[in-house]
């Protein structure tokens, strides 16, 4: 495959409290592109010293400016603008994420469409929550008020940085805190755009920053006593040190981590009404997704029937340059990415699970972080390709003997994120969905809906995000009485 990495904007300044200024260093990000390998674009690396100007501007914001004091409707009309100058940098945002990333170019359209549908709902939320109540009971009456929690610190993934921001960002701002923003430094160009949609839409100053840097710089963000609450997108093992920092002030915290969810698919249903939502929602975005269904749980007596279905769509896939079409597999997001995806095929095979189909690097394809989509059967739940999130697209299926074991081994995780059942049977679905111990779970179907509470159980996070339910981690409730 021949391919030439494409043209990605450059920056040199960073978005502060709502102005472009230059950096407190002279650090860099050299974005690298996953399919060539080759420079793509630099962006200023932000400091703890641009943190700390960042939280003053927005604790200037938050104790003194207009944003806080504006009424919710008056803020959900400033969110509708922020859409639609998101909606109008999409053709950018796509291409910039498509080169830094890998995601083709379906799936890089799929993120962004969700990122405007988000900032349009959350412009709604005000007609939707009482951040004021009049509240009688026996022997008084108070008014309850629900106001803005303060400055909020954000941290995100390489994985969906325009989507996830906004995710974070529209109902922080509906709530009226001010927020400091930090990208990753694999994915920083498109979050950029985004700060450059904000800027059109005529924030106050103070209101938002964008400050694309690596992990030493998050956990100043994370323990700056200016930040009052801290809503992270990540690995688990990143989330456990972020829980431990904010505990230590007793730091509001949102976690959204990691994921292992599990598909279980019934005996009653046909494998061609299946496999078209479920394989996807295990190998799109090259499997780089937290709900990623990647365990599939099927009954002894379908499981080759299954296995060999999914091994032929797996094996008939497009692997190659997301920005051609029919793409359907990009390359990982990075080359230590693709390393870790790698181990876990060969624990796979060590650990004696049967590879089907995959398992290596595409053939014709000589630079790049690419792996072939790879399945496994006949796995035993408690093999690290069952247990662990690998972030590749490796899905795994494993053989149960009636539904009640297939939910145990579901529930037999420690992550709790998404996962599906298929069936014909309504009230089948629904005791098997209501029995896996997950925040969100799919009937015969299996997607995701970012204008929804979103979020995990055990240890896949803390909180919800998405729809009314996410707005709550931003509000803080105050009962005045005897007015």
């Amino acid at each position: 495959m021949t391919t030439t990495a494409p043209a990605v904007r450059s920056f040199d300044k960073l978005f502060v409290g709502g102005r472009w200024v230059e950096p407190a260093s002279s650090n860099v990000i050299d974005v690298v592109s996953p399919v060539t390998e080759e420079h793509l674009a630099t962006v200023p690396e932000a400091s703890a010293a641009d943190v700390d100007a960042a939280v003053a501007a927005a604790r200037k914001a938050f104790d003194e400016g207009p944003w806080p004091r504006m009424s919710p409707a008056e803020r959900g009309e400033v969110l509708r603008r922020i859409g639609a100058e998101v909606q109008k940098r999409i053709p950018e945002m796509v291409a910039s994420f498509t080169a830094e990333i890998g995601a083709p170019s379906i799936i890089s359209q799929a993120f962004h469409g969700n990122a405007t549908a988000m900032w349009d709902d959350a412009a709604t939320l005000h007609e939707r929550v009482a951040f004021e109540e009049r509240r009688d009971w026996d022997g008084g009456s108070a008014l309850i008020v629900r106001e803005p929690v303060g400055v909020v610190g954000t941290i995100i993934p390489w994985n969906g940085p325009v989507a996830t921001a906004s995710l974070k960002l529209s109902p922080a701002l509906a709530a009226g805190c001010p927020v400091v923003l930090k990208p990753a430094p694999e994915g920083p160009v498109s979050t950029l755009i985004l700060a450059e949609a904000l800027e059109a839409a005529g924030l106050p100053e103070g209101v938002v920053s964008v400050l694309p840097a690596g992990r030493e710089v998050g956990e100043h963000l994370v323990t700056h006593p200016g930040v009052d609450k801290v809503s992270f997108t990540g690995s688990t093992a990143a989330g456990r040190r972020v829980m431990s920092l904010c505990g230590d002030r007793i730091a509001r915290v949102t976690l959204e981590l990691g994921g292992k969810s599990a598909g279980i698919v019934c005996d009653d249903i046909p494998l061609d009404r299946v496999l078209g939502s479920l394989l996807p929602a295990g190998f799109g975005h090259s499997g780089q997704v937290c709900a990623a269904i990647t365990r599939i749980l099927v009954s002894r007596k379908r499981h080759d029937e299954l296995v060999e279905a999914a091994a032929g769509v797996l094996s008939s896939l497009k692997v190659g340059d997301p920005c051609e079409e029919g793409t359907v597999i990009g390359p990982l997001a990075a080359e230590r990415q693709r390393d870790r995806v790698e181990g876990y095929i060969r624990a796979g095979i060590d650990e004696g699970a049967t590879l089907v189909t995959g398992g290596g690097r595409p053939q014709g394809i000589d630079r790049g972080w690419y792996v072939e989509p790879t399945l496994f059967a006949n796995a035993d739940n408690s093999m690290r390709i069952a247990q662990e999130e690998i972030f590749g697209p490796v899905l795994t299926v494993i053989p149960y003997d009636d539904v009640e074991h297939a939910i145990r081994i579901a529930n037999d995780s420690e992550y709790g994120l998404s996962g599906a059942v298929y069936t014909d049977d309504r009230e089948l679905g629904e005791h098997v969905a209501r029995r896996v111990r997950t925040g969100q779970i799919f009937v015969n179907d299996a997607s995701m809906c970012v204008t929804q509470p979103f979020g995990g159980f055990k240890q896949s996070g803390l909180g919800r995000e998405g729809g009314v339910e996410g707005i709550e981690p931003y509000l803080e409730t105050k009962m005045i009485q005897g007015v």
